[in-house]
């Protein structure tokens, strides 16, 4: 994908107020000119942010719903935020009360791109600003994304996962791909991200992918199934599992800790899930990828603030996206992620993304502090 990437600036992460759009064109979307489109002055300030699931990651319920919520009540904007529960047709539903209730800034995280289109076309319709939140929806032509560097979270865990195999003195491994949601563009980049880390060891033959399959939905059950015929297929021979979250990890180690191959075969993660942290501290996994979703929903909430209140926002935007399908660049805000394995678990709970008392558990005692964690 060609796509130009930019760490948001401090400012911006820092307040959120001095927003402004991207470079003029002719679109005639909120992204595009001085101020949102249905807003100006008398306007009453109403966001309505739309959040996918509990099942795909914790982090919907545990971090973005607090983060965002703090963010409009500090900014004395009125917001709805919803969960659609992993329903393509509640999320359709919720998207219409919003709509109908006024909001002048829309916020997805869409189940898939055909739903998550027809969502933001609705809101269109109706003159609303859109921001495509964590997930870009292909061809919904989304006024604003906001996300990390999904290419770079690959990459982190394609690393991660070579580093664990060769901690473990394995020049030559046989690795298994448990990747994400066919019908997430994420997933797709994560995917290219750790496929272009490994390339080397694949292209020379010291790697072999010797399975490689999507989990619909992101869902930790079918995951589970998935890498047991994984594993059955090949005899138990897999050396390595490139896991595109925590909780497909979590399904792979399940049945690692069930032919009793935990500890032994490295597996990546991505969202440093409580669960996560846990099982990395355990030596069950290799590592996971820490996406610091305070500052996204920091960034997500700056951008819907200003659009609802038809400020400027020409400034927000420090990057761009492509869109696949549509062939066009989205104006994007996108995060740096970071890699975490056992000696920097610590940097997580620093940071106050979770606490000690919820990572370590009296079975981890010796290790949380071993990893220096207070």
């Amino acid at each position: 994908m060609r796509r130009s990437m930019f760490l948001v600036t401090a400012a911006v992460m820092a307040s959120g107020l001095a927003l402004a759009g991207c470079s003029s064109s002719d679109s005639g979307t909120p992204g595009n000119n001085v101020t949102a489109v249905g807003t100006g002055k008398g306007a009453t300030p109403k966001v309505g942010v739309i959040l996918p699931d509990t099942k795909s990651s914790a982090r919907w319920a545990t971090a973005d719903l607090k983060y965002l919520t703090d963010a409009f009540k500090a900014a004395g904007v009125d917001a709805d935020i919803q969960n659609a529960q992993g329903d393509k047709t509640q999320f359709q539903t919720i998207a219409d009360q919003m709509i109908t209730s006024g909001v002048n800034v829309l916020v997805i995280v869409n189940l898939d791109s055909g739903s998550g289109k027809a969502v933001l076309d609705k809101a269109k319709a109706q003159g609303i600003a859109t921001i495509d939140y964590d997930r870009l929806t292909l061809g919904g032509g989304a006024d604003f994304y906001v996300s990390f560097d999904n290419v770079k979270v690959g990459e982190l865990q394609g690393e991660g996962l070579q580093k664990c195999l060769t901690d473990k003195n394995k020049a030559k491994a046989n690795i298994a791909f448990l990747n994400g949601s066919p019908t997430d563009n994420n997933a797709t980049l994560f995917k290219e991200g750790a496929v272009k880390a490994l390339k080397a060891k694949t292209d020379s033959g010291d790697y072999k992918v010797v399975a490689d399959q999507a989990v619909p939905d992101w869902d930790n059950q079918q995951a589970g199934t998935i890498f047991e015929q994984m594993y059955t297929d090949n005899g138990g021979k897999i050396d390595g599992v490139l896991a595109a979250n925590d909780g497909l990890g979590n399904a792979a180690i399940a049945i690692l800790k069930k032919n009793k191959a935990n500890g032994t075969v490295p597996v990546t993660g991505q969202d440093a899930t409580d669960q996560g942290l846990q099982n990395v501290l355990a030596g069950d996994q290799c590592m996971t990828v820490y996406k610091a979703v305070k500052k996204e929903a920091d960034a997500a909430s700056a951008l819907a603030i200003a659009l609802a209140k038809g400020e400027d926002t020409k400034s927000m935007a420090t990057g761009s996206s492509m869109d696949t399908v549509t062939k066009k660049e989205v104006p994007s805000v996108l995060l740096d992620p970071q890699a975490i394995y056992f000696d920097n678990v610590k940097d997580v709970i620093a940071d106050g993304y979770t606490t000690k008392e919820k990572v370590c558990t009296a079975a981890l005692a010796d290790a949380c502090a071993k990893a220096d964690i207070k």
